[in-house]
C-alpha cells in the first residue's frame, strides 16, 4: 500500500456552478441529473470487439493496460467533468481505478453517470484513492475541462502530490505543464512523465489544407451539436463501435482531449492549433486514417457548436473534413448554453439550417442528450423530431444503438450493398 500525505488540510474549492431548476421539455433546461432513471442500455453490450474498430484494441495479444486515478473534484457527472465522465464510460488506453470527487465519495461511478454499477469507486481525495489499490497507479489524469483551461493553486498542489507518489500525469488542459518550471523540476525529481495532450506539434510541422480530402471516397460523417459539452464525443464513440459490430468498418477521428485520452488512434486537439492550420491538420489526420485503415465510414467528433459565438472549432471541422453527412446532438431540456446563462439554446431546426447553409452537407439524423429528462420525455422528443424533420432520431445511451446503424444505412444505402457483397 502506498501512503502519500494529503496535499493540505483545507477542503478543496467548492464548485460555484449553478444548476437551474428543471423546466418543461420544450423549450429547453440546463444540465442536471436525470429526474428518474432511464431504461439505460449499455451500448458496449452490443459490440463485439472487432479488430477493425479504431477505438478498440487492435490485436488479440494480452497486453498490460496502465492503471489510472481520475481527478474530478466537485464535477464528476457534470459538464466540467466531461473528461472524467468519458473515461469512466469508455477507456481503451487506461484502466480506471477510481475517481476523486469529495462531494460524491463512496458512490459507484457508473451509478452516478448511468444508474449502472461499474465497480469504479468515487474517492474523497488522493489518499483515499490510494487506499483502494495495492500499488500506486501508473497515471494521475486531470479529468476536468474548466472554461479557464488552467489549474487552480489547489489543483497544482494535488498534481504535484501525485507526482511525488510516483504517478505520471495526463493533462488535457490548455496550460502545458511541460513548460512550467515547477512541474519540470518535479518530473525530474520523481522520475515521472507529463503528457500534455493538447500540446500541438511545432509550427514548422503543422499542415495546411490541401484539398486532398476529396481523395477520401468513403462517407465522412461529422457528429456536431447545438452546444458544447452536450455528448458529441460519446455519441460518436458509440456510433463508431456499433457500426463495427454490425460489420461496417468505421474509424473515429478524435478532435478533443478526452477522445485522445480515451485511446482514439487518430485525432488532434483542434482548439489548441493556430487557426491557419486547423482545417489542414484535421484533413491530414482523416487522410492518414483513410489510407491506413481503408474504412467503410469515417466518423468525426464535433466540438462546440456552429451557432455558438464562443467557439469556432465546428466551422473548421466542417471545412477540414468536408463531411458528406452530419448527425446533430441536442439536449431538449437544456435551457441555455453552458457557462452562458443569458444565451438561450438554439432549436434544432435553426442549427440544421445553419449547418446545411455553411457547408455542402446534409443532417441525416438527430441524437438526444437526455440530461434532466425522464424516459417518457425522451420518447416524446424522439417521436417529435422524427415527425418534424423526417430523419431518424434516438438517444445513443438510453436506446438501442441499432438505431444509429439504421441512421447511417438509410443515408448511405451503398453500405448495405457492401455488407451484402461481403456476406457472399
Amino acid at each position: 500500500m502506498t501512503n502519500i500525505r494529503p496535499y493540505s488540510q483545507q477542503a478543496p474549492p467548492v464548485s460555484t456552478r449553478k444548476t437551474p431548476a428543471r423546466t418543461a421539455l420544450f423549450p429547453t433546461a440546463h444540465f442536471s441529473r436525470l429526474t428518474k432513471p432511464l431504461s439505460f442500455i449499455n451500448p458496449l453490450s452490443f459490440i463485439s470487439h472487432d479488430t477493425s474498430c479504431a477505438l478498440t484494441r487492435t490485436d488479440n495479444k494480452s497486453a498490460y493496460i496502465p492503471t489510472a486515478i481520475v481527478y474530478c473534484e466537485a464535477n464528476f457527472g457534470d459538464i466540467d467533468g466531461k473528461t472524467a465522465n468519458g473515461l469512466v464510460r469508455q477507456s481503451e488506453k487506461y484502466q480506471i481505478l477510481s475517481v476523486i470527487d469529495s462531494k460524491q465519495a463512496g458512490l459507484d461511478a457508473g451509478m452516478v453517470l448511468d444508474d449502472v454499477p461499474n465497480a469504479i469507486p468515487i474517492c474523497h481525495d488522493l489518499a483515499d484513492a490510494l487506499q483502494q489499490t495495492e500499488n500506486a497507479p501508473d497515471y494521475f489524469i486531470f479529468g476536468m475541462a474548466p472554461a479557464s483551461g488552467m489549474l487552480s493553486i489547489y489543483e497544482r498542489g494535488v498534481v504535484l502530490e501525485a507526482m511525488a507518489g510516483g504517478m505520471n500525469i495526463v493533462n488535457g488542459l490548455h496550460e502545458f505543464l511541460n513548460d512550467d518550471a515547477e512541474f519540470i523540476a518535479a518530473s525530474a525529481m520523481h522520475k515521472v512523465h507529463i503528457i500534455d495532450v493538447r500540446k500541438p506539434r511545432a509550427k514548422k510541422d503543422l499542415r495546411m489544407f490541401s484539398g486532398r480530402i476529396n481523395d477520401v471516397t468513403c462517407p465522412r460523417i461529422a457528429v456536431l451539436g447545438t452546444d458544447c459539452a452536450i455528448g458529441k464525443r460519446t455519441t460518436a464513440t458509440v456510433l463508431t463501435q456499433v457500426l463495427n459490430a454490425h460489420g461496417v468498418k468505421a474509424v473515429m477521428i478524435g478532435t478533443g482531449q478526452t477522445g485522445l485520452i480515451q485511446g482514439a488512434r487518430y485525432g488532434v486537439a483542434l482548439d489548441a492549433i493556430p487557426s491557419q492550420f486547423v482545417a489542414g491538420e484535421l484533413e491530414a489526420t482523416i487522410i492518414e486514417a483513410y489510407e491506413n485503415e481503408k474504412p467503410d465510414v469515417i466518423i468525426i467528433e464535433g466540438q462546440g457548436a456552429l451557432s455558438h459565438p464562443a467557439f469556432s472549432t465546428s466551422s473548421f471541422i466542417l471545412r477540414g473534413s468536408c463531411p458528406d453527412a452530419v448527425v446533430l446532438q441536442h439536449a431538449p431540456a437544456r435551457q441555455h448554453r453552458c457557462d452562458f446563462e443569458n444565451m438561450a439554446m438554439p432549436v434544432p431546426a435553426d442549427e440544421i439550417n445553419l449547418i446545411q447553409t455553411f457547408s455542402d452537407t446534409k443532417v441525416i439524423g438527430l441524437t438526444i442528450n437526455h440530461e434532466n429528462m425522464n424516459d417518457d420525455e425522451v420518447t416524446a422528443a424522439i417521436s417529435l423530431y422524427e415527425k418534424v424533420f423526417g430523419i431518424p432520431a434516438t438517444d445513443a445511451l438510453s436506446r438501442s444503438p441499432q438505431r444509429l446503424v439504421e441512421m447511417v444505412l438509410l443515408a448511405f444505402p451503398e453500405l448495405e450493398e457492401t455488407l451484402a457483397a461481403r456476406a457472399q
